[in-house]
């Protein structure tokens, strides 16, 4: 099992930055692709970006609409893997819940899931 709690969401203005944050626990997630995903009012759940570990390099993936404003990366000290999302250049279109999330590889799903946490921007 891995367990995933998300922070750092929160109201900002458009053009502000945030950090987003995703503490995993349970397992080592040096075989797991981690991602976050996000989900606005009557839309359906996009992928954002995503983050794994190749053996040699990490190996990221954005989705177009936060291409050059987003960014992850994936810190690991002791046995806690955290999973950040460094969003600049905030847009009210970015305003959504934000999930983190966790497939094995190789990927043929997403298995584990945070609670996810707001992001709202202000025009």
């Amino acid at each position: 099992q891995v367990q995933l709690v998300e922070s750092g969401g929160g109201l900002v203005q458009a053009g502000d930055s945030l950090r987003l944050s995703c503490a995993a626990s349970g397992r080592t997630l040096s075989n797991y692709v981690t991602g976050w995903f996000r989900q606005a009012p009557g839309k359906e759940r996009e992928f954002v970006t995503s983050i794994y570990w190749s053996g040699t390099k990490y190996v990221v993936d954005y989705a177009d609409s936060v291409k050059g404003r987003f960014a992850i990366s994936r810190d690991t000290a002791k046995n806690t893997v955290t999973v950040y999302l460094q969003m600049n250049t905030l847009k009210p279109e970015d305003t959504a819940v934000y999930y983190c999330a966790a497939g094995l590889r190789p990927l043929r799903k997403y298995d584990y899931w945070g609670q996810g946490t707001q992001v709202t921007v202000s025009s």
